[in-house]
């Protein structure tokens, strides 16, 4: 066994995120890790940019509403307790509705070293592609 301080929270990079985001990371244990994970803290609004995981991403959703986009159109809208699972190589980005902050816990499986990187990031979401995923959330629905 082994425990693990907490390790100062950070500030999501400007070129990865829109918005106010912190992120508590959490060790994986081996080295290298097999999974790694993070409480990710969304302002209102607040939103990830396009990504894709080599092999999948778990978001959980502690609190709040969650966003979540993939560019093939569909939008998935989480609530606290719920969890949406992107699979590998499926382009997507999550966040905040527009009036309410929230927070997900999320899991990605990594990559065996030297298979390249375990998560592509890509352009920022546009405000029309966030506008028209946030009204499904204002909707309620799951389109």
């Amino acid at each position: 066994m082994r425990l693990y301080d907490k390790e100062p929270t950070g500030t999501g990079p400007a070129e990865r995120f829109t918005g106010d985001v912190r992120v508590d990371a959490i060790p994986g244990g081996d080295v290298p890790p097999l999974v790694t994970g993070g409480i990710v803290r969304f302002a209102a609004g607040a939103h990830t940019a396009w990504h894709v995981h080599a092999r999948g991403q778990t978001l959980h959703i502690l609190d709040g509403v969650a966003i979540v986009h993939a560019r093939d159109g569909e939008t998935i809208i989480a609530h606290p307790g719920q969890t949406v699972h992107t699979p590998a190589g499926q382009w997507h980005w999550h966040g905040a509705t527009p009036d309410q902050p929230m927070t997900h816990l999320a899991l990605s499986d990594t990559v065996p070293h030297g298979d390249g990187p375990a998560v592509t990031w890509a352009e920022h979401v546009t405000d029309q592609e966030y506008d028209e995923a946030a009204r499904a959330a204002e909707n309620g629905t799951n389109p």
